[in-house]
């Protein structure tokens, strides 16, 4: 049911991931999946595929699909837009529901928006003809934002009506209500297509990088966060341990790409005379460019420590 980053080819038909042909839904945000799972039990003959950035959100939704017994759910953990340009094929989208997406009121937060221009054009390639965008929100800002977003596409028909009754029994809907405070609903119906097709922008490998070292390893008396940035993102390695068996060195990286964040582990064990340095398939991590860099990062780091690069495969 849970989607990993290393699993996905660019892009990944929806039947290998469904193990079925059927239409396809998209959640952004699915926050505690109460939508996602409601929804999913009543259209049986449909995949419905949530992403969220949230953790604690993904164990939660995760147990409500579990204990409805569906099959017909994949969640995901990470960025919609990574998951939208990378993943999904030209046209596989039926229908996208938006609801209750963080508004980012600030000026200065208001480019982290999902719902802009260069998002509409880019899901234009993705939705099938006649697809569609549901949005639900009770931020009056961010709705016309969105409005005025769509607009400037030239892409959309766009209908702005009463929110469905499934919208309104989210957790947020019910607490706005409550309040008493309004709720919006827009559809932005795909009527034309951008002439970019967005291919992925993540270069995606088949193969992990590593590198081979000779010496000791260091003591690791003391380890100060690394940080080594690269074009396109950086990578950051926050912690440093001891093995359980005390022979080799863990080191926790997160890898910041084009929307995509991966947090991976890299071990420094000895092998054959030599020291490998690799990252650990814990997680199915995706081989790309910034896992290349996490490697070459921490060769040039344990170089800095005596020790000398034998082989390199970055």
């Amino acid at each position: 049911m849970i989607l990993r980053t290393g699993q996905f080819t660019f892009p990944t038909p929806p039947a290998q991931l469904f193990g079925r042909e059927a239409p396809l839904m998209l959640e952004i945000g699915f926050g505690d999946g109460g939508f996602l799972t409601d929804w999913a039990a009543r259209h049986p003959d449909w995949n419905v595929l949530g992403v969220e950035i949230s953790p604690g959100s993904m164990r939660r939704a995760f147990g409500r699909v579990r204990r409805a017994g569906l099959t017909n759910v994949r969640l995901y953990l990470g960025q919609a837009r990574f998951l939208v340009r990378n993943v999904l094929p030209l046209r596989s989208l039926s229908l996208v529901y938006v609801n209750f997406p963080d508004p980012w009121p600030k000026k200065r937060h208001q480019e982290r928006r999902l719902l802009q221009a260069p998002f509409f054009e880019l899901l234009s390639t993705r939705l099938a003809d006649g697809g569609a965008l549901r949005l639900t929100t009770d931020d009056a800002p961010y709705f016309s934002f969105a409005l005025e977003e769509a607009e400037k596409t030239g892409l959309y028909r766009i209908e702005v009506t009463e929110p469905p009754p499934e919208t309104l029994q989210t957790k947020y809907a019910r607490k706005w209500q409550a309040q008493q405070k309004p709720i919006y609903h827009a559809v932005f119906t795909k009527q034309a297509e951008a002439s970019d097709p967005f291919p992925p922008s993540i270069e995606r490998y088949d193969v992990m990088h590593h590198a081979l070292l000779e010496g000791t390893l260091p003591a690791l008396e003391r380890f100060e966060k690394l940080v080594h940035a690269f074009r396109g993102g950086h990578v950051i390695v926050l912690e440093a341990y001891r093995t359980l068996d005390g022979t080799g060195l863990l080191f926790l990286v997160r890898i910041e790409e084009e929307d995509l964040t991966q947090e991976v582990l890299v071990e420094a064990r000895p092998k054959d005379g030599k020291v490998l340095v690799r990252v650990l398939p814990f997680g199915l991590p995706l081989s790309t460019r910034g896992t290349r860099e996490a490697i070459r990062c921490l060769t040039e780091w344990l170089e800095t420590q005596g020790m000398r690069l034998a082989e390199a495969f970055f």
